[in-house]
């Protein structure tokens, strides 16, 4: 018998007891005898019953509130099109009281994740949206969540050993593995190329940047380990007038650089300048479809985005929130982004927006 068409009053006929019996046991209500809630059990197990979440949970009339905690950013950064998607899953449910709440931490600064996550605990969230920090600092809160019975999905970087509800995100290692391999496809004969990192005392701003760079280079090394690769890092603690110079004194001193990468959201500070001092010999490759690279790529000076697909992660993290916390469902642990590649031929027909 198909599930949806299952009545009160079919279970009441197979388990041998009166419709008035069945709504009780349904909706867990007192005075059911031990014989008809076990009749009435047997029944649904025979019948392979579902009740319908959806009513139950509508009829419940609970809110519940989401957490999202992610790195501070700029606007027109990944992180806003995460934070659009979040919204328009609760857009969604609606119906259902879903709300989320955006925490900020400073991504070079455990202390500020530290402080964001103990405020956030103290609101007694429903379920958290995690950017971790390092391991151990992350398994601190993580920790008390699953005491507390709060699920928490990850995002950005896999911990497996935190034990998610899920995790949403690119498989980094194969991601900067793919960037490789497209980026030679460009310049197959290339003996140089330029690795554009923003840092901050020596540290890149995440886990998957890095996995990325590793990625990158296993397969450089592995098919063009005599291509040399010069880093230049435009630092996060200078201000952004302070690129040119030293994008300026680089491009000089290496006249055989005509390829860059960068595993950050940020190919258009180099792009911009490479349009500013009209280097058209020269092009970059990068992450992200946020305008100002989508611009760049329309301008020919960023050659290829690799998308994350930010706007989905951020919804279907409110999705699974919603369906294991509010319909008790399953829900996929590990989601991989697809690793897709834009180009000036196709950045036009991607979609932020392609959930709803």
């Amino acid at each position: 018998m198909a599930r949806e068409k299952t009545r009160i009053k079919d279970i009441a006929e197979r388990a041998g007891v009166s419709v008035g019996t069945v709504d009780r046991v349904l909706h867990n209500r007192p005075n059911v005898s031990k014989k008809a809630l076990e009749k009435v059990q047997k029944a649904l197990d025979e019948m392979d019953y579902q009740p319908n979440m959806y009513a139950s949970a509508l009829a419940y009339n609970k809110e519940y509130t989401f957490y999202c905690i992610i790195p501070k950013h700029e606007s027109e950064a990944y992180w806003e099109e995460v934070e659009e998607g979040a919204f328009a899953g609760c857009e969604r449910r609606r119906d259902f009281g879903i709300s989320v709440k955006m925490m900020n931490y400073n991504r070079f600064s455990t202390d500020t994740f530290i402080r964001v996550m103990n405020d956030c605990i103290k609101q007694e969230p429903d379920g958290v949206i995690i950017v971790p920090s390092r391991l151990d600092v992350t398994r601190r809160f993580t920790d008390q969540f699953h005491e507390l019975g709060v699920p928490f999905i990850l995002l950005d970087s896999y911990m497996p050993d935190l034990k998610p509800l899920a995790f949403f995100g690119q498989d980094s290692f194969s991601s900067g593995y793919f960037a490789a391999r497209m980026l030679m496809m460009l310049a197959p004969k290339e003996k140089e190329i330029m690795l554009m990192k923003q840092m901050r005392g020596g540290n890149v701003a995440s886990k998957q940047q890095e996995n990325r760079e590793t990625g990158f280079r296993h397969y450089m090394k592995d098919h063009f380990p005599d291509v040399i690769i010069h880093e230049v890092n435009l630092s996060l603690d200078d201000k952004r007038e302070d690129y040119d110079p030293i994008l300026e004194k680089f491009f000089t001193a290496h006249p055989h650089v005509h390829h860059c990468i960068t595993f950050n959201s940020k190919a258009h500070l180099v792009g911009d300048f490479l349009q500013r001092s009209n280097r058209r010999n020269i092009q970059i490759m990068g992450y992200d479809m946020v305008p100002k690279n989508a611009e760049c790529v329309r301008q020919g000076s960023i050659s290829f985005l690799i998308a994350q697909h930010g706007y989905m992660q951020g919804y279907e993290c409110i999705e699974s929130l919603f369906n294991a916390i509010v319909l008790k469902k399953e829900v996929e642990p590990v989601n991989y982004m697809p690793i897709e590649l834009l180009t000036k031929e196709n950045i036009d027909f991607y979609r932020r927006k392609n959930i709803g």
